[in-house]
């Protein structure tokens, strides 16, 4: 069940705006969406702070480069200043489940933890003669 609280639709519309390539490959509107406390276990393994996935992006950034897409998106509302995300993404054919927690700071949500696990779609069942 997803939640339609102007909460949810806030962090949903901030996770997107993350996943632009133009975000992505712009350090600085890309911190603007981070914590000061922020923490990732990406879907590679690594683990981040937000010192360090800045550091990335500005030694490596993508102009231009290709959309990773959604699906799936769900939220919800956790407390007050608090909203869990959960989708897919397909990044090039690199699947992972996604995980997210937006917290409010001031009037701005911003993204605290996010977690992204990968997988393998399952097979697709055989047909019947």
């Amino acid at each position: 069940m997803t939640d339609r609280s102007p909460a949810v639709e806030a962090a949903i519309e901030n996770e997107l705006r993350l996943l632009d390539p133009e975000v992505r490959s712009t350090p600085e509107l890309f911190e603007k969406l981070l914590h000061p406390e922020f923490t990732e276990f990406g879907a590679s393994g690594a683990r981040w702070d937000r010192a360090s996935i800045l550091r990335v992006l500005a030694a490596r950034p993508e102009p231009g480069g290709r959309p990773i897409t959604t699906s799936g998106m769900r939220g919800v509302q956790l407390a007050d200043d608090l909203v869990h995300l959960t989708f897919d993404t397909d990044s090039n054919g690199r699947l992972a489940h996604r995980s997210s927690l937006w917290r409010r700071t001031g009037d701005r949500w911003l993204l605290w933890f996010h977690q992204g696990t990968p997988f393998t779609p399952p097979e697709p069942e055989p047909e019947e003669d």
